[in-house]
């Protein structure tokens, strides 16, 4: 046997010497949905609301009204808290719940914040109705 036919045979068995582990190797959450997915869902569509809600601030002060100021720092606040809670509940990690508390005040704040502008403006009407969804979420998931 040469050197090459010598690593190939080593690389078939390593092969399937992992096929066979990997085979009898199972984990419990593959079976199911994540188990913060309610959580991982309404801080999604929390960020995809916030960044138009932000944009559409960042327009509007460019106009002048500076009235969307606070709004568009309780939604930047709210965009940084809800990204880190989604890496750490994806990673299902144990300071995941402890930041879904906090994130339960930073969507309250968003909250009510664009409920002053949310007759007026759809994104922060949208925003508005998506933090409330997420601070539910994440109350639930701090519990």
């Amino acid at each position: 046997m040469n050197r090459r036919e010598a690593l190939f045979a080593t690389g078939a068995l390593l092969a399937a010497a992992g096929t066979a582990q990997a085979a009898d190797h199972s984990h419990h959450h593959h079976d199911g949905a994540h188990p913060w997915q309610a959580v991982l869902d309404t801080a999604g569509i929390c960020i995809e609301k916030g960044e138009v809600c932000l944009t559409h601030c960042i327009m509007l002060l460019g106009e002048g009204d500076k009235a969307m100021a606070a709004c568009a720092t309780s939604v930047r606040e709210m965009l940084a808290s809800c990204r880190a809670l989604i890496s750490l509940a994806a990673a299902e990690s144990k300071f995941a719940p402890r930041l879904a508390a906090l994130c339960v005040d930073v969507c309250k704040a968003c909250e009510a914040e664009c409920k002053k502008h949310a007759d007026k403006h759809k994104p922060c009407k949208e925003c508005m109705e998506s933090c409330a969804e997420c601070a539910k979420a994440c109350k639930a998931m701090a519990a």
